[in-house]
């Protein structure tokens, strides 16, 4: 299901590192010199899960995936939801979003109305609302593949307790049971409480919070407050599920939240999104790895996201990953490891998606809230830390610079 873009293995001729199949998911490997392929890959995804969930998913005119036949409204007024069920419209669930102060609405297109045809309905009937489709979105990095052949090891001193450090996910569920969390503190949201470890959303956390000699993460001692918005499930990963676990952090007063998906742009998720950045949270986010000259990619491109690139380990830019004025910071995206749900227990991750918890992580014990002045001092802080050729320039390329680079887990330690 794209979740988050492809992990590019290093190749055979490397030895000990397996250039195998992805886990959980069975596509072919890429090699690192088809690094640029990767949106023609993640494009061929797309086509392949909307013939794999026709049932429930259908293509947007843009063909982006979206949930059949449901249209999310923002906050709609009273007489807008009557005149939207007086025009055949049902509600499918609707939702409080309790630490923005908003409501969200599904709706449900009537029968034999196509679901792009009621979209332009619902916006024709109220110009001032906000409506669209129910986008999904991927991860914007590859998972992890190839094996780096390390063992946990014995567990490193277990992390201070009652620290206020929190740090949100918002990502695929996690491999609890990994070494690498085994002190870790983490709070989850979603999927009715059934776990659904990836290996995408395990990787992410373990750069945050984890720790298991030889592998630390940034922030260890910190909590994670961990939301699944995928379960295993077709519909994973979609826009309203996005909202209702931005809604949940918003709630738990989590001032940096990380969310290494990309898709689409789209109306309910920027009004959501805009509303935490206006609370003082800072939600850092992946551009993805499209390529450098492929249209912005969301919720990184929103207006006051921290959007994050990747580089390797000598600080250039994967060539993969986006470019443009929505990239405000780079942290390392190749030549590192993290932790893999099975057997072996780590593997190399490549990609933007693992390069945003790093520069969230960093940014965490500056923001232990919400707060508009602190989110502000918080950013400020870490670009004047960050490693760039020009201080008076803020690059395409990596923003404000290079940010982050001694928390990459070197895949030679791990042999």
């Amino acid at each position: 299901m794209r979740l988050p873009s492809l992990n590019l293995p290093l190749p055979d001729r490397l030895g000990p590192f397996d250039a195998g199949r992805l886990r959980d998911r069975g596509e072919r490997l890429l090699d690192t010199s088809d690094a640029l392929k990767l949106r023609e890959l993640r494009l061929a995804q797309v086509d392949q899960l909307l013939r794999r969930h026709r049932d429930v998913l259908e293509p947007d005119p843009r063909g982006e995936p979206v949930v059949r036949r449901e249209i999310l409204a923002w906050s709609p007024s009273a007489a807008m939801m009557a005149a939207a069920l007086a025009a055949g419209f049902a509600v499918v669930r609707e939702q409080a979003l309790e630490g923005i102060g908003e409501t969200m609405v599904v709706l449900r297109v009537p029968d034999g109305m196509g679901t792009a045809a009621a979209l332009e309905q619902l916006r024709t009937l109220d110009p001032a609302g906000t409506y669209d489709f129910n986008h999904l979105y991927t991860g914007s990095g590859s998972e992890p593949a190839a094996s780096a052949h390390g063992a946990p090891g014995a567990a490193a001193d277990p992390p201070a307790r009652g620290q206020a450090v929190k740090i949100g996910l918002v990502d695929s569920g996690i491999d609890a049971a990994h070494a690498v969390f085994r002190d870790a503190q983490v709070r989850r949201w979603g999927c009715n409480n059934a776990a659904h470890p990836s290996a995408h959303g395990t990787a992410v956390a373990a750069l945050m919070v984890g720790q298991a000699p030889p592998f630390r993460g940034v922030a260890p001692g910190a909590q994670l407050y961990a939301a699944d918005v995928y379960c295993a499930a077709p519909t994973g990963g979609s826009a309203d599920k996005i909202a209702g676990a931005l809604s949940w952090l918003a709630r738990e007063q989590v001032g940096v939240i990380n969310l290494s998906l990309v898709g689409p742009p789209n109306a309910t998720l920027e009004r959501v999104v805009g509303a935490m950045v206006k609370r003082g949270h800072l939600v850092v986010a992946a551009v993805g790895n499209d390529g450098p000259a492929a249209p912005p990619l969301y919720p990184a491109s929103y207006q006051g996201v921290v959007g994050v690139t990747g580089v390797d380990k000598r600080g250039r830019p994967l060539p993969e990953a986006a470019r443009g004025p929505q990239v405000m910071f780079a942290a390392p995206g190749k030549d590192m490891v993290s932790a893999s749900p099975g057997a072996p227990p780590y593997r190399i991750v490549r990609g933007t998606s693992f390069a945003a918890p790093v520069v969230a992580a960093m940014l965490a014990p500056s923001l232990r809230r919400p707060e508009p002045a602190a989110a502000k001092a918080a950013l400020s802080a870490l670009a004047k830390a960050a490693a760039r050729e020009d201080a008076n320039t803020v690059s395409n390329e990596t923003g404000h610079g290079v940010v982050g680079a001694t928390y990459r887990n070197d895949p030679a330690r791990f042999r």
